[in-house]
This record gives C-alpha cells, sequence and structure tokens, in this order.
C-alpha cells in the first residue's frame, strides 16, 4: 500500500550480497509471463555461539499491471551473513519501493543500509542504538543523493539475528512475523506493528505534524471529511486512509513510516524505526520477512499456517506468493509486488537461556516491558504482553514507543526529540 500515485515494478532486484545475485527464473503464470517467480535455492547458516542454524529461501515477483506491462518491480531485498566478519550476526531486509522512483529508492536503502549497520561498531553493544543511526543515516544520504525523492521513497522491514535474539526494525507498512510452537498449534506472532494511519498514535502523531489523514474519497468531496474513522486495517477494504498536506492534494501516502518521500516528511511521515527484541527459544520455528503485497489479503496467521505445511522454505515461499496473487487478482486487476524471505530456526535448544551472548557479550535475561533506548533487554517464548502506546505528550516529545497487542516482543521506543522527527 504505497502512495496515492500507485506503484512501478519490473525487473528483479539484485541482492546487496553478491553470492545472492544468481537467480533461476521460473514462469508459473503463463497468462502473465511477464510477472515471472524470481526463486533462490536453499541456503544455510550457522549461529555458532549457541549452536543453531538458519536455513532460508527467498522469492521476489513483480506485479501485474495490464495498463503498464513494463513497470518494474519496486521491491528489493538484502540478505548479508556474517556481519562484521561475525558468524553469529546475520541481517534480512524487505525494502518496499513506491512512487515514481521506488526502484531507485528501495535499492539504494537496501545496499546503504546493511554497509552502515556494518560499519558501526557500536553494533553487537548497542544493535538498537546502531539500527536507529543507520535509518536516519540512510534517510538523510537519501535525501541528499542523485535520486529525487521528494514523492518518491521505500519501506524497510529487517531482522539482525545476534547470537539467540532478534532485532527487528520496521518503518512502512511490510511486515515480520514469527512461527511459535504453543502445543500442537503453531502461533503467529507479529515482530513488527504496519505503521498507517489505521494505528491511532500514529495518525495522531502525523496530524500533529500538520497533516490531513482523509481517504481519496473524502479528498474529493465524496464522503465527509469530518469522520475520521476507517475501520481497521485488516477489515477495510476501501481506500484507505492517508496523508495530504495542509492544503494540497498531495502526496497521498498510506503509511506513516518510511525513507526517502522528503515532502511526507514535512506532515510527518519518518525513518525513525520501531524496534522489537525477542530471544529465541526452541518453541520459535520460523520467522518471516516479507512486503505488504503478501499481507495484504492475507493475514500473519494464514501466512504462518501456508509456511509451516512445508519442510522446505523454498515451496513454502512459492506457495505463499502464488497464493497472494491469486488473491489479488480476486479482488482488483493488477497486483502487487510480492517479495518474500521465509528462515527457518534449527538445531535451537535451551542450554544457553539466561547465558551470556558470545556474539555481544549482553546478558540476555528476560524482562517484562523496555522504554528505554539505551538497553538491549529481551523476552522469551511466546509472552504477550500489553501494548504500550504513546499518549499526546509523548507524541509531542517525539518518544515514539510501538503498540502490539500480538507481539512477543520487547519494544523499544524511538530516540528522545531526534532532530529527523520534527514536523517540518
Amino acid at each position: 500500500m504505497g502512495c496515492v500515485h500507485g506503484k512501478c515494478c519490473g525487473r528483479y532486484p539484485q541482492s546487496s550480497d553478491g553470492d545472492l545475485r544468481d537467480f533461476r527464473d521460473a514462469g508459473p503464470y503463463s497468462a502473465q509471463r511477464k510477472n515471472i517467480l524470481s526463486e533462490r535455492s536453499l541456503e544455510f547458516v550457522p549461529v555458532p555461539s549457541h549452536d543453531y542454524r538458519l536455513e532460508y529461501s527467498l522469492l521476489t515477483q513483480r506485479g501485474y499491471y495490464p495498463d503498464s506491462p513494463d513497470k518494474e518491480n519496486q521491491d528489493s531485498f538484502c540478505v548479508r551473513t556474517q556481519v562484521q566478519g561475525n558468524p553469529n550476526i546475520h541481517f534480512f531486509g524487505v525494502f518496499d519501493g513506491h512512487g515514481q522512483l521506488g526502484t531507485q529508492c528501495s535499492n539504494f536503502v537496501k545496499d546503504r543500509l546493511v554497509e552502515i549497520l556494518a560499519n558501526d561498531p557500536t553494533l553487537s553493544a548497542d544493535p538498537v542504538k546502531a539500527y536507529n543511526s543507520a535509518f536516519l543515516t540512510t534517510n538523510y544520504e537519501l535525501h541528499n543523493s542523485e535520486i529525487d525523492d521528494t514523492m518518491s521513497g521505500t519501506t524497510a522491514i529487517t531482522v539482525l539475528v545476534i547470537g539467540d535474539t532478534l532485532y527487528v526494525a520496521n518503518v512502512g507498512d511490510s511486515r515480520a512475523v514469527i512461527a511459535v510452537k504453543d502445543g500442537n498449534r503453531i502461533i503467529a506472532e507479529d515482530l513488527s506493528s504496519d505503521q498507517t494511519p489505521f494505528r491511532k498514535d500514529e495518525c495522531e502523531r502525523v496530524k500533529l505534524c500538520g497533516a490531513r489523514v482523509l481517504s481519496v474519497d473524502q479528498v474529493e468531496g465524496l464522503k465527509d471529511p469530518d469522520i475520521q474513522s476507517w475501520g481497521d486495517e485488516e477489515s477495510e477494504g476501501g481506500d484507505p486512509p492517508r496523508l495530504w498536506v495542509p492544503a494540497g492534494m498531495y502526496p497521498g501516502t498510506a503509511f506513516t513510516r518510511s525513507v526517502g518521500d522528503s515532502t511526507a516528511e514535512t506532515i510527518g511521515v519518518v525513518a525513525t524505526p520501531e524496534v522489537s527484541i525477542v530471544k529465541l527459544t526452541p518453541n520459535h520455528l520460523f520467522f518471516v520477512v516479507a512486503s505488504d503485497g503478501v499481507f495484504e489479503f492475507l493475514s500473519s496467521q494464514a501466512v504462518v499456517n501456508m509456511a509451516a505445511r512445508y519442510p522446505d522454505p523454498r515451496d513454502a515461499c512459492a506457495a505463499i506468493a502464488g497464493e497472494s496473487y491469486k488473491l489479488w487478482l480476486e479482488h482488483e486487476n493488477r497486483t502487487d509486488d510480492i517479495t518474500i524471505i521465509i528462515v527457518h530456526i534449527k538445531g535451537l535448544s535451551n542450554s544457553a537461556g539466561g547465558a551470556t551472548d558470545e556474539a555481544s557479550g549482553a546478558n540476555n535475561r528476560p524482562a517484562t516491558r523496555v522504554r528505554k533506548t539505551s538497553e538491549s533487554s529481551v523476552t522469551t517464548g511466546s509472552e504477550v504482553y500489553r501494548s504500550v502506546r504513546s499518549d499526546s505528550s509523548e507524541v509531542q516529545s517525539c518518544q515514539l514507543v510501538l503498540s502490539m497487542s500480538r507481539s512477543p516482543a520487547i519494544v523499544v521506543p524511538s530516540p528522545s526529540c531526534q532532530r529527523s522527527l520534527s514536523c517540518g
């Protein structure tokens, strides 16, 4: 769900890791031959500090736009193993570009974000601080690059594995979700919360920055603009609420955070990520990182249910992409770009629980709730904490806290009063 001007889609993006650039192509949708799946073989990477391994695969498919068959794929992705040469640090990210130069924006952010993280000497000691710095620096660099990001940008959903801990940083409306074994059930627990005007805290934040929040029908006078209720994101089938400048019909973004989008930045669309932290246990089976092309018509639980049916993540990626594509065409005359990474967690035991993480040097004892920015406290298992919401005073002072009612993650607020969070 990008800007009101739509998305472009087309050629397959390249990973920033050289060994992930060779794809094998297949054409499962013969009716739309230009919409070819790009699939990667199964990959393995050990995490020796906790004696387990990650098995992963990924897939990207450009959208089907019957009126613009040559549009580019604006999704990109990055998998970087052994970040900083450390065998216990691995990075997975999906970037969903939007606007006329969305492809360039997503590829720029895909390349620069992981490089900035990799060159940050504080990464292992303070991953949350490093994440915030990397996102804000990448955003600054994109603003000052040759790419015109006035009306273009990208969302970013990323997972950093450090030892037995996941650090999930999100900007926008793509999503990460983890599968948790609970008796004979497998439960989907969101690792991120979509940053859209459907979220009351995000809606109020951008309004304080001067944004008008209206659907297209409201902007065009077809519906009452004073009605500021749009239902919830998963059940709402009409045009979503979007962000507009006070006296104009732009930019029309359906998200409240992104990298780039310098015009939208003046009305509160920021690049500061919401970071959640999860300590892995043997009950965590796999996690999924995907663009909103996957989650537009599939819930997190539906995605996890499908992925759990396939021992091989390659098959799971193909099945989920295929189902997403089919549902798009059932509801609309086009599809969005679809990108998905599935990472299986293999061989993790409880033996290292509560011990010092050799990768980061941090003591990973469970905590109940985090409201500090400098500590990397974590939780275990599938415990679910009550929502932590920003009140109006926190919004005004730029204390942004993620609201996640279904996640096992500890949520770390963004740094107080970051200059990049100022409204205008």
